[in-house]
């Protein structure tokens, strides 16, 4: 029993070390789990993606370790580790943080311990992420209907492009070429409806196209996605070619700050109210609505600038209202116009204020001003 408290208090002491602190796979912090077959430390997460690899994982605080295996963990951890495990990540390759959903946050687990894609081997066939082309069928969601069809895809990192077609047929040309410059991809399971869903969006003169896929396979889907940033890095390295890499991996890809559903009534604030789906792109300082959560164009799009320039937001209740359900407000006003949406409850009333307000609160770039100036509000 000595024996056993002392190793406990072992271990407790190992996971309070800087490099143990946080799961070695997505940085939460204080894990409670480790796996005594890599030496790192874990989150309850990531310790369920490492069972699942037979990777031998227990409970730090709940179970019983033996001596050689504390001796383990302390020669080990989660340093170490890294410097095997991910002694050769490219600097585009998303690294998933704890809240991060599920397949993102397998496929890294997999990658690293499974695959051993970044310790620096050469490997042979290349890895799709790494070759610059990638092309595949991929389940594309229709423009005006909700079903799902196989369409093949084709990304050229020298062309800085991503193609479709319609069907498998070159022949007939593409039904799209779509710029680099602008695309973003992002998972979003939950609103696609299929666990591996996966959004991308890019501009199509002054609108933004959304693009809604899927592949059966985990490791497909990512490994797209990882080939959409090398496409995007490599764009962005000959766009700022005195960018560090500090600053530009945050503008590869982005999530979306918030989204949901708000009621929207026009511009006099007499209209009636009807239900929208927002997004807000923090980084585009962009907030865009859309009928339907699913649609692949947007109806409008609202700049989102400081209060400096003109900007606020702030909680309302509307005068005149007609036809609203929710009785949550929330006022954005632009030098233009005044919009005013209804939040169902306080809590999301809360959120949207507070995404708004933190856009509102960061400085504007050069940049930014050319996005407010090309932007044209629509009711």
């Amino acid at each position: 029993m000595a024996g056993s408290d002392r190793n406990k208090r072992l271990l407790l002491e190992l996971v309070k070390q800087p490099d143990n602190s946080r799961c070695a796979d997505c940085g939460a912090a204080d894990p409670d789990w480790a796996s005594y077959k890599l030496g790192v430390f874990v989150c309850l997460n990531c310790s369920g993606i490492h069972r699942s690899l037979s990777s031998r994982v227990k409970s730090i605080r709940l179970d019983f370790w033996e001596h050689d295996l504390v001796e383990f963990m302390k020669s080990t951890g989660n340093a170490s580790a890294r410097a095997v495990y991910e002694k050769a990540v490219p600097p585009y390759y998303y690294q998933p943080h704890q809240h991060d959903n599920s397949v993102l946050r397998e496929q890294w687990i997999r990658a690293k311990y499974e695959r051993r894609e970044f310790t620096g081997e050469t490997k042979y066939p290349p890895l799709s992420y790494t070759t610059g082309f990638c092309e595949g069928l991929l389940w594309k969601k229709g423009k005006d209907n909700a079903q799902f069809l196989k369409r093949k895809f084709v990304l050229s990192e020298r062309e800085f492009t991503l193609t479709y077609y319609n069907k498998e047929d070159e022949s007939k040309g593409p039904k799209a070429v779509i710029s680099i410059k602008d695309l973003n991809a992002t998972f979003q399971p939950e609103k696609i409806g299929h666990p591996h869903g996966l959004q991308i969006t890019y501009q199509v003169a002054d609108h933004t196209r959304n693009l809604y896929v899927y592949h059966e396979s985990p490791q497909e889907i990512v490994t797209w996605y990882n080939a959409i940033r090398a496409a995007r890095y490599a764009y962005l390295k000959t766009a700022y070619p005195n960018g560090s890499d500090e600053e530009l991996i945050p503008k590869i890809t982005r999530n979306y700050l918030k989204e949901g559903y708000m009621e929207k009534t026009g511009p006099l604030q007499k209209e009636p109210f009807k239900k929208r789906w927002f997004i807000l792109d923090s980084q585009k300082r962009k907030l865009f609505y859309f009928k339907d959560q699913l649609d692949a164009e947007e109806l409008g799009v609202i700049f989102i600038g400081t209060g400096s320039n003109g900007y606020s937001v702030k909680e309302c209740v509307p005068k005149n209202a007609r036809g609203n359900k929710w009785k949550c407000g929330v006022m954005v006003e632009t030098p233009e116009r005044q919009f005013v949406f209804m939040c169902e409850q306080f809590r999301e009333q809360k959120e949207w204020l507070d995404a708004l307000r933190k856009v509102l609160s960061r400085p504007m770039s050069p940049q930014d001003y050319t996005a407010e100036a090309s932007i044209k509000y629509k009711r």
